[in-house]
């Protein structure tokens, strides 16, 4: 995938930017975090000056008391270190976390308002992947990241100003490894990106993969493909395993290598500064505080080199996310009319509808559906059917023509406006994770507990309904998979009436329906259409005969249009599948 590849900007000030200004509002906690990351810098770097002094002064002396007073000032100084070095991590990873949910919510919500033509081309998976492993990867620039660099590299600093300034030859001897040490860090550094990298792409992979095939699991299982499935997932894997060994690997080279490097430079502060002691040019209080300075100087060292890592993930997670945020691919909601009731005229003119490029899948549509009448659509699978309903509530985007509700443009139309006066039951119902209750409300407050029930004795449906554990409070499982295709078209049907429509689509709603269900939801389908404007698809024909008018669809077009009996005596397409349906029912 393109948009995973590192761009190798570590610090893209512009990216950062955005970064930091999801943490705008809380600029005293950085500035305190800040705070709290240079005093601990600045006393780390004093603690091995307390210990010269210490040897210097008062144990060279043997002055036992001046020497229980600065053993007393130099634990103080390691709790207020530590004091620091909590608060330090508390305020980094506190920020990381008020960034993350933020960043969440603004990723949720522009997914939200996406076009369902992106989801077509997008993996759902990879949206996982953005929403959830990428915005904790943004919480380490926080928590492991800048704020942490900056202090380790203030430390650095100071350490370094400091030793040059107590003893510029115990530095040169101190610091003769370095260049060694920066050729390693550079060398981990790139190797450990690229690796990190491999790892990202892989959960991705993992994400879309693991997400397509639950999903699709009935699938797996009817057409028995679990050995296939599980081969080709454990390629996948190992894939991921593989990179995640490779940055193991190089952990394992580069922390050993900076202990060698360490021991070294120790080892050679230990023999100039041994021999600068007997000649009287440094002392061995001086020499001791050489040995601690480089313990505590190759600490951020060794570290620094991983964080930048973290920083360079972080950003890179960064940057795929606001391209999320960046990509405007929402249904344009520029309409200025607010109608809070509609009369439900509907009217297609000249319309062309593609998915992709000019791959045109209506052409030329026109027809007119006046407030309460019933259109039927038929036509073979692929005739561009379905494609017309996706139009009239701008789910979908026309290419050319127009669409008309009331005589008014529905691009005029706000967007929640026009689509809360269309309700739409769809043959494959959705249902979530939750109580039926909820399935049927999807939470709106507007909806009382006595109209659900209204609408559900209306429909039928209260009496399977009453007859589950907890009835309405019931816990559907992930996609309505405990109930039946039946069941789960009832409760769609509440969910219609509830929002009490001007234009209701029936998208072969009945089509999976047994005789005794169907049979069920027959009076209130009739009661549901009175008075509103009906746009039904259907493959029984026997459920449109009453239909006002019949929209016969081929190949993207309209071929035939009438009422049942005009249809039948003209001997065209709708007779054809009326009569190949009535020989398979007498069969």
């Amino acid at each position: 995938m393109s948009d995973d590849k590192i761009t190798g900007k570590a610090f893209d000030f512009s990216l950062l930017r955005r970064i930091f200004g999801l943490v705008s509002g809380y600029k005293f906690v950085v500035f305190i975090a800040v705070l709290f990351t240079v005093l601990g810098s600045v006393i780390a770097t004093s603690i091995p000056q307390v210990v010269k002094s210490s040897f210097n002064t008062y144990i060279l002396h043997l002055d036992g008391a001046g020497l229980l007073r600065l053993c007393i000032l130099y634990f103080a100084m390691l709790i207020l270190q530590t004091v620091f070095s909590y608060l330090q991590t508390y305020y980094n990873g506190w920020l990381g976390q008020q960034a993350i949910h933020k960043l969440r919510v603004r990723v949720f919500n522009h997914i939200l308002n996406f076009k369902l033509s992106h989801y077509d081309r997008t993996p759902v998976g990879t949206l996982i992947t953005r929403s959830i492993s990428d915005v904790e990867a943004v919480a380490d620039v926080f928590g492991e990241g800048l704020i942490s660099i900056l202090g380790d590299s203030l430390q650095i600093i100071f350490i370094l100003a400091w030793m040059f300034h107590e003893s510029w030859l115990l530095s040169l001897y101190s610091l003769a490894v370095f260049p060694f040490l920066l050729i390693a860090a550079y060398i981990f550094k790139e190797k450990v990106k690229g690796s990190f990298q491999d790892v990202r792409t892989q959960v991705a992979r993992l994400n879309a993969f693991l997400q397509e095939h639950i999903t699709g699991m009935q699938i797996v299982q009817v057409f028995n493909r679990q050995a296939i499935e599980n081969e080709r997932f454990e390629k996948i894997n190992t894939l991921h395993k593989e990179a995640n060994i490779r940055s193991v690997l190089y952990y394992s080279v580069f922390f050993p290598v900076i202990e060698v490097l360490q021991a070294i430079s120790i080892g050679l502060i230990i023999w100039g500064g041994a021999k600068a002691v007997l000649i009287h040019i440094t002392d061995p209080g001086t020499l001791i505080q050489f040995i601690m300075l480089i313990n505590i100087l190759f600490r951020p060292i060794r570290m620094i080199a991983d964080k930048f890592n973290t920083l360079q993930m972080g950003m890179v997670a960064a940057g795929r996310i606001f391209k999320v945020l960046d990509t405007e691919d929402s249904t344009i909601d520029s309409g200025t009319i607010d109608n809070k009731q509609i009369e439900g005229k509907v009217s297609f003119k000249n319309v062309w509808f593609a998915y992709n490029d000019e791959n045109w899948i209506l052409k030329d549509i026109s027809f007119e559906v006046k407030p309460g009448e019933m259109l039927a659509i038929v036509g073979h699978t692929g005739a561009g059917k379905t494609s017309i309903t996706n139009l009239v509530n701008r789910v979908y985007e026309k290419q050319k023509g127009d669409i008309l509700v009331d005589g008014i443009s529905v691009d005029d139309y706000k967007l929640n406006s026009l689509r809360s006066q269309i309700a739409v039951v769809l043959q494959d119902v959705f249902l979530f994770s939750d109580t039926i209750a909820n399935n049927i409300r999807l939470f709106n407050p507007g909806i009382s507990i006595e109209q659900m029930h209204e609408a559900a004795r209306l429909v039928g449906a209260d009496r399977f309904i009453n007859k589950l554990p907890g009835g309405f409070e019931y816990e559907v499982q992930e996609r309505g998979a405990t109930l039946s295709t039946g069941q789960r078209q009832l409760i769609s049907f509440i969910r219609a009436i509830l929002q009490n429509p001007r234009i209701l689509i029936l998208d072969e709603a009945t089509s999976s329906i047994d005789h005794e269900t169907e049979e069920m939801i027959k009076n209130a389908t009739e009661v549901l259409l009175k008075g509103r404007t009906s746009i039904v698809i259907a493959h029984r024909l026997a459920t449109i005969q009453q239909a006002d008018r019949i929209l016969v669809m081929e190949k993207g077009r309209i071929v035939e249009s009438g009422r049942h009996e005009e249809l039948i005596n003209n001997g065209g397409l709708y007779r054809k599948l009326y009569e190949l349906q009535f020989t398979e029912l007498v069969i």
